[in-house]
């Protein structure tokens, strides 16, 4: 009985070894058949490209502010805080597009480098001012000046026209949501019936974004491309907020952020790209690690260039 008893425990046990077996076996190829969880998309900082085309020229300079300052330096300073702010979060192919020459002929000398620069993203800066009709007079240190203080804030412009009209509504929307999280509001004055053929229809109501179909830099972008009017200097108080640091350094961390998001959208949804995206990669291998292009009378500015130029 004994040594039955121990044959029936060897078999009993030998069973019980085999089901464990068969049991983590059963359990491997069903773990097997279940899909793991894809790793979440992020931003490519080091690859996704922002050009910043830096508004008008020191030869055609644009607006004139309330105390007679030209658009352009206004321009100029704020650029370079938004580029010196995306450089800062990782976004090192970021271009800072300056252009030299009559307002005509930058048109086309802008466009036909950024779009060879195959980027991803063109934001165009610039500051507001309003039609002659609406002007003031007034007498600043002796000088007699033009103003007026009835509009102020900031506006975005996108164009239809533009290759990836969609993508640029996008992040004008995502700019403006990010400008009103750092306390600013846009101007709605551009809605108006009082604008006549400067009225320009309201496409997001809480972001300040606008269509503007013939702006040339808007349209012949082939890329997401958006201007922003970071304020009106033509307004006496908008004038001396815009021209300090705090504020631009405000609107370098609103755009960051814009970006920042867009490019994450980019990520998640592949369809949302532009035309010249095929081209990039091939070019990325010849030039990893250049961010600027010299092409009289054009200028494309990197930090290096900024500090040995003293600006």
């Amino acid at each position: 009985m004994g040594s039955r008893g121990n044959v029936r425990a060897r078999g009993v046990a030998a069973a019980l070894l085999a089901a464990a077996v068969a049991f983590v076996a059963l359990s491997a190829r069903a773990a097997s058949t279940v899909p793991l969880p894809r790793p979440a998309p992020k931003c490519d900082r080091d690859h996704f490209r922002v050009v910043l085309d830096v508004g008008h020229s020191a030869e055609a300079p644009g607006a004139i502010s309330a105390r007679g300052k030209s658009e352009y330096g206004f321009n100029l300073r704020l650029a370079k805080q938004i580029d010196r702010s995306l450089i800062d979060a990782g976004f090192d192919k970021t271009v800072l597009m300056v252009t030299g020459g009559d307002a005509r002929r930058t048109l086309y000398l802008r466009m036909a480098h950024a779009n060879r620069l195959a980027a991803d993203l063109l934001l165009s800066i610039h500051h507001d001012s309003v039609p002659d009709r609406f002007y003031k007079k007034w007498e600043f240190n002796g000088r007699p000046h033009i103003y007026n203080d009835q509009f102020k804030g900031y506006s975005i412009f996108v164009s239809d026209e533009n290759a990836e009209g969609k993508a640029s509504l996008a992040f004008g929307s995502i700019l403006g949501n990010q400008l009103r999280a750092q306390g600013l509001a846009y101007t709605p004055h551009y809605a108006a019936a009082f604008m006549g053929h400067n009225r320009h229809r309201l496409l997001d109501d809480r972001a300040g974004v606008y269509r503007y179909e013939t702006l040339f830099v808007l349209k012949k972008s082939r890329m997401p491309a958006v201007l922003l009017e970071a304020g009106s200097i033509i307004n006496r108080d908008e004038e001396l907020a815009v021209a300090t640091p705090a504020r631009q350094e405000l609107i370098g961390a609103a755009v960051v952020a814009a970006v920042d998001t867009f490019c994450l959208a980019q990520a998640r949804s592949p369809q949302v790209t532009q035309s010249a995206r095929s081209v990039r990669h091939d070019r990325r291998s010849r030039h990893a690690r250049k961010r600027s292009v010299k092409s009289p009378p054009m200028l494309s500015l990197n930090r290096v260039q900024q500090s040995a130029a003293g600006q």
